[in-house]
């Protein structure tokens, strides 16, 4: 079974909810079909319903037992907007402009998953990144300890084996403080999708003191920060490349290193490394990229790819699924 069934298969059995804000995207209204019929989550779809409900008969969809919700006529939209207002006040929101901003579908959302109404949010078909980040920022906020929002790629090797590459897609130059928190997440991540232990290497031109720069005081600082925060993970830097996956490199560069040339976890010092390197796996290894996975928030609310298929969503959806419980399982 590959990874993705897997994936939905546990998410099967966690009978999460989810709520997607953008009801007016035929992909999205495909995919909560597909969602509802092979019970993978519940859906709550955001939108006028009249009007979700006719498109969906014109696609010949059956949206099961998906909710309908539109934010300007549901009870609970004052309670948001009060949550906003107390959330951004310190930022100079008025109560008014919160009431204006909550009726917006991606806030509305994520104050639902804020107030425990939905477990996770989906959107970005047809929203910018930035759109859909700052919503979850504004409305969920970061985990505690976790100091920036950034994302992972999960890539599935053609031997089905899988690595989490971070961060590829939103955190242009990180600090030490912010790749500390990238590594942190990538790996909880990796450990709810993979179920597997996360090996994580923090990625350098140089190992273990080969050379020196700014760029590797940078990672070094990341690793004793990291380490500190997570002292259970096997979490190792500076390591290049090679002796982050190739165990006999390991044992010459980096002997008694604890990743030992084993790592899934890779991350990368910023995000021109990052990009090129999912995409060159992506291109010339035949490996299947699925992301960017947004990380870091305290709960989830994932962003897609304004090029995504009802299948990409749907894929997102169960990945949600499985991180907000164990996001869930780590606070208990």
């Amino acid at each position: 079974m590959d990874v993705l069934s897997q994936i939905k298969n546990k998410a099967k059995s966690l009978k999460r909810t989810v709520v997607f804000p953008e009801g007016d995207d035929d992909r999205t209204l495909k995919a909560v079909a597909e969602l509802e019929k092979e019970n993978i989550v519940h859906g709550i779809v955001l939108g006028e319903e009249k009007q979700i409900r006719a498109r969906a008969r014109e696609l010949k969809l059956d949206l099961g037992a998906a909710e309908i919700v539109d934010p300007r006529l549901d009870p609970k939209k004052g309670d948001y907007a009060n949550l906003l207002y107390e959330r951004r006040k310190h930022k100079g929101m008025t109560l008014d402009e919160a009431r204006k901003l909550t009726l917006d579908p991606l806030y509305f959302g994520a104050l639902m998953v804020k107030m425990g109404r939905a477990q996770g949010s989906v959107a970005g078909a047809a929203h910018s990144t930035g759109d859909v980040i700052r919503a979850g920022l504004y409305c969920i906020g970061l985990a505690p300890g976790i100091k920036v929002v950034s994302s992972s790629f999960m890539m599935v090797m053609p031997s089905g084996q899988v690595y989490m590459y971070s961060d590829g897609a939103v955190v242009p130059d990180p600090d030490a403080d912010q790749l500390a928190s990238i590594a942190v997440t990538a790996a909880e991540l990796h450990r709810a999708l993979t179920g597997e232990e996360p090996v994580v290497a923090m990625l350098s031109y140089s190992t273990k003191g080969s050379a020196e720069g700014p760029m590797i005081d940078k990672v070094r600082q990341a690793t004793a920060i990291a380490q500190e925060l997570r002292p259970d993970l096997r979490l190792d830097g500076e390591l290049q490349v090679d002796a982050a996956v190739v165990p006999a490199v390991a044992e010459k560069k980096a002997p008694g290193s604890p990743v030992r040339g084993e790592a899934n976890v890779m991350i990368f010092p910023d995000l021109n490394a990052g990009n090129i390197a999912y995409k060159l796996t992506q291109r010339l290894a035949g490996a299947q990229a699925i992301g960017p996975i947004v990380q870091g928030l305290e709960k989830p609310a994932f962003d897609l790819s304004r090029g995504c298929t009802a299948s990409d969503i749907v894929n997102v959806a169960a990945i949600n699924a499985l991180f907000s419980a164990a996001l869930e399982g780590k606070g208990k």
